[in-house]
């Protein structure tokens, strides 16, 4: 991975103004993608195997260095489980349900905690004005370009731990409603990963990543308070006050970090200045397709915390939970909650230690 200095002097070009609003991004979106797609006469096949070879730059140990870290992750993940997440939900007592998705929830939680951090550290901490300057991410873009060696080990960390993260949704986390959506939110993120860096987009990639890490931070937050409020067989208030926290703050940051911020400073940005800046940008409308079903799935998530809103607000739940689990599993927790209800019972509860998959029960690894 090359790497020349933080920040940098950038020449800004003129005549770029910043996006307004939801309608500003329409209407100037739609005006510069049809005059793109009117341009291009020579659009096919044959363009994008050239494009892709002229313009892609990413060599074999850095694909190797990928695969390596990516096991890395799993085999991190699977040594921490083992002897520090599930001795911690014995020691606490969760209750089986409970104490077999905590260590999925302790493990993002500390990965997004710390992958947030470096992202807020090179936006906010470091000389690149992408966060506050957005369609200052492709001023200055040539192909191939070197990237600065700070921003190199943000996507090495990033693009492994989403390769990690394809594994891990099928073979290692429980199995939601959700879950092959999820699969395909990693897929579509190590791509734009793996391409923004291949095409030098990296500018772009990095304030990508800092509006999206947050939100996991929270829900993770939130699923951890929800398995330790019932610990031991008793309630504990403060645990059920920070997932309610944990929650609310889960539901405002969703909104303006993916459904405000993401559209109007990232996709702004690589819809319409990024044309202003570099006339013929390479594979123009594959990444934005991308980026526009990365909104659409944050859409897609959004309505389940609307539905979570809407069931506390009408009294059908009476408290914090996630509406992406089964319904077996939510009634299961149901018994749990409800008190130890004999031998029987807790053998028919000993199955939450396994993975729901496609409706059939199978053992979860870890």
């Amino acid at each position: 991975m090359e790497g020349h200095g933080e920040g940098g002097s950038i020449e800004k070009p003129p005549l770029i103004e910043p996006v307004s609003g939801y309608s500003d991004l329409v209407s100037r979106g739609y005006a510069v993608m049809l005059s793109a797609l009117r341009d291009c006469t020579d659009c096919g096949v044959e363009l994008s195997r050239r494009t892709l070879v002229n313009n892609a730059h990413i060599t074999w140990s850095e694909v190797g260095l990928f695969v390596l870290c990516a096991v890395l992750w799993t085999t991190v993940r699977r040594a921490l489980t083992a002897c520090l997440f599930q001795p911690a939900a014995r020691r606490c007592l969760l209750l089986p349900n409970d104490a077999a998705k905590m260590p999925e929830s302790a493990w993002k939680l500390i990965f997004y905690s710390v992958s947030w951090s470096y992202s807020t550290y090179l936006l906010f901490f470091c000389q690149y004005p992408f966060f506050h300057d957005p369609p200052s991410v492709f001023y200055g873009w040539t192909s191939g370009m070197g990237v600065p060696a700070d921003i190199a080990v943000a996507y090495l960390i990033q693009g492994s731990f989403y390769g990690h993260s394809i594994y891990a949704t099928m073979y290692m986390d429980a199995w939601r409603k959700d879950s092959i959506v999820m699969i395909v939110h990693h897929v579509i993120t190590l791509a734009l990963i793996t391409f923004s860096y291949a095409f030098r987009y990296h500018s772009i990639g990095i304030l990508v990543l800092f509006l999206h890490d947050l939100n996991d931070i929270l829900l993770e937050f939130t699923k951890l308070n929800v398995y330790f409020k019932s610990r031991g067989g008793h309630y504990h208030l403060v645990n059920d006050m920070l997932s309610t926290v944990g929650f609310i703050s889960f539901g405002i940051t969703w909104f303006w970090f993916r459904l405000y911020w993401f559209p109007l400073k990232v996709l702004y940005a690589s819809i319409v200045t990024s044309v202003q800046s570099v006339p013929s940008i390479p594979f123009y409308f594959f990444f934005n397709s991308l980026l526009f079903a990365l909104l659409l799935m944050n859409i897609y998530w959004f309505l389940f915390i609307v539905q979570t809103v809407v069931k506390v607000l009408t009294g059908q739940m009476t408290e914090v939970n996630d509406v992406r689990e089964y319904e077996e599993e939510q009634q299961m927790s149901t018994v749990q909650q409800a008190g130890h209800a004999g031998d029987a019972g807790s053998q028919i509860l000993v199955k939450r230690g396994k993975c729901m998959r496609n409706g059939i029960i199978k053992e979860k690894h870890t």
